[in-house]
């Protein structure tokens, strides 16, 4: 039977031994956000740990609690975070690992890796999710007889995370009136919620996942651990298609309720806290923040923690994070136009369909010599998402044969 709660003694221990590893990450009043929403919004700025997220607090307590006089090491699994936890703490405890990571995680973070395990770590990449790389590491922990440091579904692991909650309690204590806390696996969650209950407060405790990746929601759905037969990675730090069996059980517990939030949305928050805050942030990190939106009537007037869990983006990501955001605040959209062939069709189109601030920000198009019309694809921006039924209207006034590509079609997912 698995315990639902972890003990306190072993998360002030977990404490002490992080005391020189992981910092105590400020807990910072948002003014931007406390004003936009009507309560008191904070953020644990755990962008700012070493490693820039959370998950050095776990990979490091697991690590230190092992015995490791035979000197063989450990192996990991993971899409960033964790495995700059863990070769951050080998570097640290002269441990060999070895680190298996998927072939989509942001080369960023694995450059990331390398710089913090040097000479004690060696990566392999191998499969196209999390899971798909778990599954490799497992085996190979099992063949050469190597202890596996899991990234969540451990209960040293869970501890770490588990200061996260301590800290937090130790400065706003019975203030707080909710904690948003970020999901993947679910060990920040099953952790941090499990320190937070036995404080006997009366705090709301709601864990965020991203719509393309639900396992804990699906999971608290059905009442039992339930995988995702695909998932949406580009949340990487939260696309995780199983949750662990001890993090399910105590999630399904603690947490009062969970909240999916749009892959779009999410971007959209990334790209308000750089030109807002200064704070650059990755996608699982921007989850709690984004969630504020979706639960905005209940919290006002409130006080509200959101766990800031990493800030480990590749710059690269950036056009297609502006991407996201445009298309999910309805400023984006795609068609397959079908032009005549003669002269004039797109001076027409131009003239007669788009408006005076719409933009053509793609066009893709091949003349076929053999037919009277060619198809195209147009991308058009909108300076306001309510510029677009009139874009519609007009562009049917012109006779114009034209299709609105969806988000379910291929083509608009090779696009994005």
């Amino acid at each position: 039977m698995i315990d639902k709660q972890l003990k306190l003694g072993d998360i002030e221990l977990a404490a002490k031994q992080l005391k020189n590893i992981a910092v105590n990450t400020p807990l910072q009043f948002s003014e931007r956000l406390s004003e936009l929403y009507g309560a008191n919004i904070y953020i644990k700025r755990e962008d700012l740990q070493r490693c820039r997220s959370f998950k050095v607090r776990g990979a490091y307590n697991k690590i230190v609690s092992l015995s490791t006089k035979d000197g063989k090491g450990i192996v990991c699994a993971s899409a960033g975070n964790h495995a700059q936890g863990v070769a951050y703490s080998c570097a640290s405890l002269k441990i060999l690992g070895t680190i298996f990571m998927p072939l989509t995680t942001p080369l960023q973070k694995i450059d990331k890796v390398k710089q913090f395990g040097g000479k004690y770590v060696e990566i392999i990449t191998i499969g196209d999710t999390y899971d798909d790389a778990n599954t490799k590491a497992q085996e190979y922990s099992k063949k050469h007889q190597l202890t596996f440091v899991h990234p969540f579904d451990d209960y040293f692991v869970m501890c770490g995370q588990a200061t996260v909650a301590k800290e937090i309690y130790e400065e706003l204590g019975d203030k707080i009136d909710m904690v948003l806390i970020p999901i993947g696996g679910g060990g920040l969650a099953a952790g941090m919620s499990s320190f937070l209950k036995q404080q006997k407060t009366k705090m709301e405790l709601i864990g965020v996942e991203p719509d393309g990746a639900p396992s804990m929601s699906r999971s608290i759905e059905q009442g039992y651990v339930t995988p995702l037969e695909s998932i949406d990675t580009f949340v990487d730090g939260a696309a995780v298609k199983r949750v662990g069996d001890i993090t399910f059980a105590i999630c399904n517990d603690n947490l009062d309720e969970t909240v999916l939030v749009p892959e779009g949305k999410i971007c959209t928050t990334m790209i308000e806290l750089y030109q807002s805050d200064g704070i650059i942030v990755e996608p699982a990190g921007a989850l709690s923040i984004s969630a504020l939106d979706m639960i905005k009537e209940k919290i006002k007037g409130k006080t509200v923690v959101c766990i800031l869990s990493g800030g480990n983006n590749d710059i690269l990501r950036y056009p297609e994070i502006m991407e996201r955001s445009l298309v999910y605040n309805g400023r984006k959209h795609y068609f397959i136009i079908e032009f005549n062939q003669k002269p004039g069709q797109l001076r027409r189109f131009l003239n007669e369909a788009l408006g005076p601030h719409d933009d053509i920000v793609r066009f893709e198009y091949m003349k076929k010599t053999n037919r009277e019309s060619g198809a195209a694809l147009v991308g058009v921006e909108l300076y306001d998402r309510h510029d677009f039924n009139p874009l519609l209207e007009r562009m049917e006034k012109t006779g114009i044969n034209f299709r609105l590509l969806s988000n379910k079609e291929l083509l608009y997912n090779y696009i994005i």
